[in-house]
């Protein structure tokens, strides 16, 4: 399994968490073994949502091929387009470091977001 992570900078499980995936300036790559152990971390620079626009961000992040995207806060819009896509987004508004909540999921403390939760601005 391969999860996206929005981060505030290129430091892997030591960033902290990006509190909007389409502003990220990252994305934090996880991939774990079929025991739920991480077994690769890869960062990747977001691209300029002011130029792409939040499709162009939802196709990046789609393009890095995750099967789950754990943000803070998410729109409606891309909510639906990764879910649609068959990327499940899983939620966490409690943990800022990528590397604790890396953990939490790991032991299925992260759960799939609420549909009610996306943000609405």
């Amino acid at each position: 399994m391969k999860i996206a992570i929005p981060s505030e900078t290129d430091a892997g499980l030591d960033s902290m968490r990006s509190g909007h995936f389409g502003h990220a300036p990252y994305f934090t790559m996880v991939t774990f073994d079929e025991s739920m152990k991480p077994v690769e971390v890869e960062v990747v620079k977001n691209v300029d949502h002011d130029e792409a626009g939040c499709g162009g961000v939802i196709d990046f992040v789609a393009g890095l091929g995750p099967d789950g995207i754990l943000a803070a806060g998410m729109g409606m819009p891309p909510y639906t387009r990764f879910t649609n896509a068959g990327v499940t987004v899983y939620s966490d508004t409690t943990e800022p470091n990528v590397g604790k909540v890396v953990e939490m999921f790991a032991a299925g403390n992260v759960a799939p977001m609420d549909p009610s939760a996306a943000c609405r601005h």
